[in-house]
């Protein structure tokens, strides 16, 4: 259990830092499916991507230093609030398979969370 909890946070945490850039750089030429991102604001590009990035790191680091591991739990629950708010979005633009995609990234963080805070949390130092 231990490995595949510390196997998604690396890769979910890979996975949130990576778009959270991409909202700050918007490059040109994204595919169809993410070509939703040229709709934001750029008060949401912004939200969003600090969102993203603070909470892809908070999904790994505490962890691994020790310090604070209780924080990677709480970064596991606040993207899973900006995955939520993200099908909202989705779902008034009717874009039905970012919502299926919103909804996995919630399912995976929401079992972070149980699992680092219930099943095998880590011991602080």
């Amino acid at each position: 259990m231990n490995g595949l909890l510390w196997t998604l946070q690396v890769l979910l945490g890979a996975y949130f830092v990576g778009v959270g850039i991409f909202h700050f750089t918007l490059p040109e030429g994204l595919p169809e499916a993410m070509s939703w991102m040229y709709d934001l604001s750029p008060t949401v590009h912004a939200l969003a991507g600090t969102a993203e990035i603070l909470g892809g790191l908070g999904l790994v680091l505490p962890s691994v230093t020790r310090i604070r591991p209780e924080l990677s739990v709480a970064a596991a629950v606040g993207l899973g609030v900006v995955m939520v708010l993200a099908a909202g979005w989705h779902l008034t633009r009717g874009e039905y398979p970012q919502i299926l995609l919103n909804l996995i990234d919630l399912g995976l963080l929401a079992f972070v969370a149980y699992g680092r805070a219930r099943l095998r949390p880590i011991p602080a130092r």
